[in-house]
């Protein structure tokens, strides 16, 4: 009889089912068989389970979720020297067409032959094994959990847009969004150099997550406006990055007045539909626009990061589930709870 093991499966748009699914079998030359350990709920899941689509990316056919992924090396194919099995490792979901013109640029994460887990029709990593390219999984060090290394997806995302901003040593950053991605970008700005970086939001619930990180400030946008308090500590200049990571289109409406003369908007959190742009405002500060889709050759330096002590993820995982019990982590997380920032499921 075929092995078979448990997967969180998206059926439908609003249905999702713990269902058994086959076994990936051995590795082939240059892959990794993965026992699943950790899994974390992103919100490009949460949008397959409640609207069927993200963007172009939409839900056909029965597909396995997740792709922010930790687990165990289980077996390992020819041709494989890094690891070994028992290795504590976590994955880089996006596996490109290593023949691509883009792969062959650096910016494999635009391939258009890429296939990341848990992006329709691929399948995703919330099950109980995986296998993977070997030179897509990375060994996880000691002071890294399980739950740290799920982070390291969304961490990779704050450190690509570090990355596009080109922070210089002691610039000052802003951040639109205290959610994970706001918060992984001010970590990852900060490591870049940023001498101070300004979160707003409007749920206070949110910006507690940041309280008391060195360099890190936290304004509250309900009571006041992010550009005039960042101006006010800056002389009336301004940061020279500002990275929206919310998403809503509504913090587009003063985005392109906020940077200081000559600075960066980058633009992380991805909009349901399209978003003003003031083109003469951007013009007349000569403003850079840069924009993030996922990331590409930043994961070993976001887990090197992330090992080290100015970086804790830990505090990003706000709530941990059973396999079992994954239909419930979606529906929690499809609540949009104020207090929910990172939640995870242990396979």
């Amino acid at each position: 009889m075929t092995e078979t093991l448990k997967a969180v499966v998206l059926r439908e748009r609003g249905r999702i089912e713990i269902d058994d699914v086959p076994a990936p079998g051995a590795p082939g030359p240059g892959e990794v068989r993965i026992r699943m350990h950790t899994v974390g709920i992103c919100g490009s899941d949460v949008h397959y389970y409640t609207e069927g689509r993200v963007g172009p990316f939409v839900v056909e056919a029965p597909m396995i979720l997740g792709h922010e992924g930790s687990g165990t090396v289980l077996e390992v194919g020819d041709g494989v020297g890094h690891l070994a099995p028992g290795d504590r490792v976590c994955m880089e979901p996006g596996i490109p067409d290593p023949r691509s013109r883009a792969a062959r640029e650096g910016i494999y994460n635009v391939d258009p032959a890429v296939r990341f887990w848990a992006t329709p029709p691929v399948d995703g990593c919330l099950v109980e094994e995986v296998l993977h390219p070997a030179e897509y999984v990375f060994k996880l060090p000691e002071g890294l959990s399980y739950a740290e290394g799920a982070l390291i997806e969304p961490f990779a995302v704050g450190m690509q847009a570090a990355t596009q901003a080109r922070l210089r040593p002691g610039d000052v950053a802003a951040v639109v969004g205290c959610g994970t991605i706001g918060i992984v970008t001010a970590l990852a700005a900060r490591a870049g150099g940023a001498s101070r970086v300004y979160v707003s939001d409007v749920a206070p619930e949110k910006l507690a997550l940041v309280e008391g990180l060195a360099g890190i400030v936290p304004v509250d946008a309900s009571a006041e406006d992010l550009g005039e308090r960042v101006r006010r500590d800056t002389d009336g200049w301004g940061p020279q990055a500002v990275f929206e990571a919310s998403g809503a289109a509504g913090a587009y409406r003063g985005l392109w007045e906020l940077p200081a003369p000559g600075g960066t908007v980058v633009l992380v959190g991805i909009p349901a539909g399209p978003v003003p742009l003031d083109v003469a405002a951007a013009q007349t500060r000569a403003l850079r626009v840069e924009s993030v889709f996922r990331y590409a050759n930043v994961y070993r330096q976001a887990i090197d990061l992330a090992a080290g002590a100015t970086v804790d993820l830990s505090r990003l995982v706000t709530a941990t589930y059973a396999l079992d019990d994954a239909v419930a982590a979606f529906e929690r997380g499809a609540e949009g709870r104020p207090t929910d920032t990172k939640i995870q499921i242990r396979v």
